[in-house]
């Protein structure tokens, strides 16, 4: 029988540490390609490369792994559509995975998310996504306890097929003293950044400005993935694309005149 064949992706950069936990978790349940920008993307959102040129180059990053891999100079929304269109043109991944993201996604970080936006472009190609983000900003991240939720979350999605249209939004708690409790099912918190902009001079005395602020929680719910990741729980929300807001339909159709 055949092993399941996983695409592999991200927004750090295809020599991140994530990315290597991923791989080497992801290629004990089945074959595994790689398709990852060749420099950090982090923020990048959906953004996808139609202006300018694609470079798609044979990476030597896994090597040592035996994993077919390759570098592109675009997004992580372009590494999903050249893997799927032509480095698996004859292949169709059974799952595509992305991370694992060196910081947080969680609330409204789905939004900038280049992790996450690998996973909804998946979905939008019609394949099951999960993006894996562990949230621990610090330079010497410990991604090691990652691993058996990473795999345990796999081998679901692997089993059970992730539902249509949808993709799945994992983070997991930085490493502490205190074992990770679980795994919970969430949604997404309602909450921001709030943002503040650090007015500076440059060497030359021209005025730039450096994107600084805090991180804003009003929402009290504890079915959220914010509730999850500081109560030490692994969260899962999945996440769709489509993103019209149902609920203010009718009341544009009754209040507005057209």
């Amino acid at each position: 029988m055949a092993k399941p064949l996983i695409l592999i992706s991200n927004d750090d950069g295809i020599t991140a540490p994530g990315i290597r936990t991923l791989v080497e978790v992801a290629m004990k349940l089945a074959d595994v390609v790689v398709v990852a920008p060749d420099g950090p993307q982090s923020g990048m959102g959906h953004a996808i490369t139609i202006g300018n040129t694609l470079r798609l180059d044979r990476s030597i990053a896994f090597d040592d792994l035996g994993i077919e891999a390759y570098e592109c100079s675009g997004t992580p929304a372009d590494c999903v559509k050249l893997a799927k269109h032509h480095v698996l043109k004859d292949r169709k991944p059974d799952l595509v995975v992305s991370g694992i993201n060196h910081g947080s996604n969680s609330s409204i970080s789905v939004l900038y998310s280049g992790t996450m936006s690998a996973a909804i472009e998946a979905a939008i190609e019609g394949l099951p996504a999960i993006g894996f983000s562990l949230c621990d900003y610090g330079h010497e991240a410990d991604f090691s306890h990652t691993e058996p939720f990473v795999e345990q979350i796999i081998r679901q999605a692997l089993k059970n097929p992730i539902p249509e249209n949808t993709a799945l939004n994992v983070n997991i708690p930085k490493k502490s003293e205190e074992a990770i409790k679980g795994i919970k099912i969430c949604r997404q918190a309602h909450a921001r950044w709030q943002e503040e902009f650090d007015e500076r001079l440059d060497p030359r005395n021209r005025r730039y400005f450096w994107m600084t602020g805090s991180f804003v929680n009003h929402d009290k719910g504890e079915d959220t993935d914010e509730w999850a990741i500081v109560n030490n729980y692994v969260s899962i929300v999945p996440c769709q694309y489509d993103m019209t807001a149902y609920h203010a339909i009718s009341t544009l159709n009754n209040d507005w005149d057209f």
